[in-house]
């Protein structure tokens, strides 16, 4: 008799790698053909870690205060499930430079990078019926997130031709009773976009109107290189609740030290009176901390970052998104419809009316990687179908050398005129 189980696995988690950049990116790098004999360097510019070139490594004041931390013998404990003091300290001082008023240590609380922290916010958000609004095209760890959490999720547009500025009217008319909150990323990932102070404002207004907070996801914060300069939602929390999410993985080029963290911009304790802050607390209380000594280095990490760090890592930045804005321009099939301004990413259109042999964006990013070596992420993964979302931070002669490389595939795979 055959024995009968009475376990199965989740369903919700054997679906989740299709709304994982990185389930999809190794997907694509299953494409690569591996040739021994005469290898080809895989040029990435599908992920948003460019920790690896030597242009974007971070600065030596960083790495000492993580060994002197480590070194000290202070941080080998547990941490405090809300935090090691000194670093929420530290971190609540950062933010408050670049807003009207002072957050405090206790507004701050520190999560294992900037996943975590979406992951609390969502499991917060949960209850029967719930729906989040999230940006299309976005971050779609997002919707894993609600999916497992059975929150619903909910897209408006970012819309290319206005430099991916949020479509307000059709965000509200998203919104019915049972919406709990809206998400901002800025600087944009994937389009490498900066929301303008007044549009911003007009967001916050919004979501004054619809009763719901927003939840700013400002990992990419300060990386910016247009006109637009860098403006946190925080500013706006006298109009509505801000839930900023954060971390040091992508200002600091250190995406695997896992130090991320949400803060809550409370001025009219609406958050609290809510229990919205205590259901954080909860959360963390039955959760995973950073590692400790990690928590420990930030005061040193903040402090002692000299400022020239930050303006090499921006002009590199910018200097790699006008050499991928440029030689896009020179590849037909492909429409970039803005520069990005910020973030390390860039969207573009991809015109399958002028490629031959390609079914659609995923399938043309599977054949790139096999015949090239070009790491490029589908626009699906962020819920654009038939765009590509390119990242530029890399070394730039790399990253010429791959867009040359991805004018030549589009050339080879060209429709042929009869």
């Amino acid at each position: 008799m055959e024995q009968k189980w009475n376990f199965k696995p989740s369903s919700t988690l054997l679906d989740a790698s299709s709304l994982s950049v990185r389930g999809v990116l190794t997907r694509i790098m299953g494409h690569i053909e591996t040739d021994t004999n005469n290898p080809k360097p895989v040029i990435p510019l599908g992920h948003g870690d460019p920790s690896a070139f030597p242009c974007f490594s971070t600065t030596p004041s960083a790495v000492d205060a993580v060994a002197n931390a480590l070194r000290s013998g202070k941080f080998n404990s547990y941490a405090p499930c809300v935090g090691v003091a000194s670093a929420r300290k530290a971190i609540a001082e950062y933010m408050s430079q670049d807003l009207p008023y002072t957050l405090l240590p206790d507004d701050i609380y520190l999560t294992n990078g900037c996943s975590q922290a979406i992951e609390i916010i969502t499991s917060v958000l949960a209850r029967p019926g719930a729906n989040i609004l999230l940006p299309k095209p976005g971050y779609l760890f997002y919707e894993a997130r609600a999916v497992f959490n059975r929150v619903e999720t909910r897209y408006f547009d970012l819309v290319p031709e206005k430099g991916w500025e949020v479509d307000l009217d059709g965000l509200a008319a998203l919104s019915d009773e049972n919406t709990v909150a809206m998400v901002i990323v800025n600087p944009g990932n994937p389009c490498g976009n900066v929301f303008s102070y007044e549009h911003l404002a007009k967001a916050t207004e919004t979501a004054k109107k619809l009763g719901i907070f927003v939840i700013a996801d400002e990992v990419y914060g300060h990386l910016t290189f247009g006109s637009n300069k860098f403006v946190p939602m925080g500013v706006f929390s006298s109009t509505v609740p801000v839930i900023t999410l954060g971390s040091i993985s992508k200002r600091w080029v250190v995406p695997g030290w896992r130090l991320g963290w949400i803060a809550t911009h409370d001025s009219n304790d609406i958050l609290k009176c809510t229990k919205v802050v205590d259901t954080i607390k909860n959360y963390l209380d039955i959760s995973t901390d950073p590692a400790t000594f990690i928590q420990g280095a930030i005061p040193d990490l903040i402090a002692n970052t000299n400022e020239d760090f930050f303006l090499k890592t921006v002009e590199t930045l910018k200097t790699t998104a006008d050499i991928c804005y440029n030689k896009l321009n020179e590849i037909k099939c492909i429409t970039c419809p803005s520069k990005p301004e910020g973030s390390m990413f860039v969207m573009v259109n991809l015109d399958l009316s002028q490629l031959g042999d390609i079914k659609d964006d995923l399938d043309f990013c599977c054949k790139l990687a096999k015949e090239e070596s070009v790491i490029i992420l589908p626009g699906c993964t962020v819920g654009f179908k038939n765009w590509l979302r390119i990242t530029h931070a890399i070394e730039p002669s790399s990253l010429e050398d791959g867009l040359d490389k991805l004018k030549s595939f589009c050339k080879r795979h060209a429709k042929q005129l009869n």
